[in-house]
């Protein structure tokens, strides 16, 4: 049977150790709103959108130049009806050299067709990887969420999700 996770890839000219290196930059790329340690192994991190989607992170691979790895451990999507649908999941950064170039393969393994969510984050991933990420690499600034778009998420959740650092 044909893989189904979501999967992306973007071409570069950098390095592979410029490209890990923007990876673990989350900030830079995905959300300004996020916690905790996203460049060190084991390290966890929160990210939350508005009040629609809040996710609890943890690195679990940080290979340089080679490959970054997340597991989803716990999360909370409003729009719906199983709130948790990514829990379990893994974000993958596989970089390679291709041709002279250097490919960032995306997987978002158990982000599956059958998942409610599976089109706006296919959409949502495709604008992080596609043209946040890309323009982070080649420009040196990517098109992260902005701060103030996590504002309006009930505080009592957000402080229930804070990290024990």
């Amino acid at each position: 049977m044909k893989n189904q996770d979501f999967t992306t890839t973007v071409l570069v000219d950098q390095t592979p150790l410029e490209v890990f290196n923007a990876i673990k930059n989350v900030r830079g790329w995905w959300s300004e709103n996020i916690e905790g340690s996203t460049d060190t192994l084991n390290g966890q991190f929160v990210y939350n959108y508005k009040d629609i989607h809040l996710s609890k992170i943890q690195v679990t691979a940080l290979v340089p130049a080679e490959k970054v790895e997340w597991l989803i451990t716990d999360n909370y999507l409003k729009f719906t009806r199983d709130k948790s649908e990514w829990i379990g999941t893994r974000v993958i950064f596989n970089i390679s050299r291709e041709n002279g170039r250097t490919a960032v393969r995306f997987t978002h393994e158990g982000l599956v067709p059958q998942y409610e969510c599976y089109e706006v984050c296919n959409e949502a991933w495709n604008h992080y990887i596609q043209d946040s990420l890309y323009h982070l690499i080649t420009a040196g600034k990517g098109k992260p969420s902005p701060k103030d778009y996590g504002k309006s998420f009930d505080t009592a959740l957000v402080e229930k999700w804070k990290l024990d650092n």
